[in-house]
């Protein structure tokens, strides 16, 4: 078995989607605007981290601005959604964006560190996990990862399906 990530299921994300639109009428549409991703870079480290946000204090994660532009994926907004897939491309969560900020690596504090739930939960660990991850993204796509590129910080709550969500 490879470590590869599976393509995300857009048309399960779609019926996960419909399923929380139709559950919330008030302020959320079947049109709003949402993304599909997955955590990580490997069916691993997607699984790990989904497992973080689903059975743990992950509430916050960070990407480099250069990372939604190699997507193709829109910067978060605050008060859009995106739904989280498994490494196998299954969607288990709707997270909504509830803070962003962006900035520079030396930018994140502790509470940030704290809330993104990987690891030990310091910003010594969080810097560490992180320098290593965009190395390795950045190199996968032919650049070069410096402390100086733009990092989006985003703090999100889990809004579907309801037995997981946030209270």
């Amino acid at each position: 078995m490879t470590d590869d990530l599976a393509p995300p299921d857009l048309a399960a994300a779609q019926q996960m989607w419909q399923e929380y639109v139709a559950a919330r009428p008030v302020g959320v549409a079947a049109g709003d605007e949402h993304t599909v991703e997955q955590f990580g870079d490997s069916r691993g480290l997607a699984d790990e981290l989904l497992r973080l946000v689903t059975h743990g204090p992950k509430r916050a994660t960070a990407e480099l601005v250069a990372g939604f532009a190699t997507s193709g994926d829109p910067l978060p907004r605050v008060g859009s959604h995106w739904i989280a897939c498994d490494g196998a491309g299954r969607p288990r969560v709707v997270l909504r964006s509830m803070e962003l900020r962006i900035g520079p690596f030396d930018s994140v504090d502790e509470a940030f560190a704290r809330d993104e739930g990987e690891d030990d939960r310091t910003l010594k660990s969080w810097a560490d996990n992180h320098r290593r991850y965009w190395q390795r993204t950045c190199a996968a796509r032919g650049a070069v990862w410096s402390e100086e590129d733009e990092i989006v910080f985003e703090r999100f709550a889990v809004v579907w399906p309801p037995e997981l969500a946030d209270r």
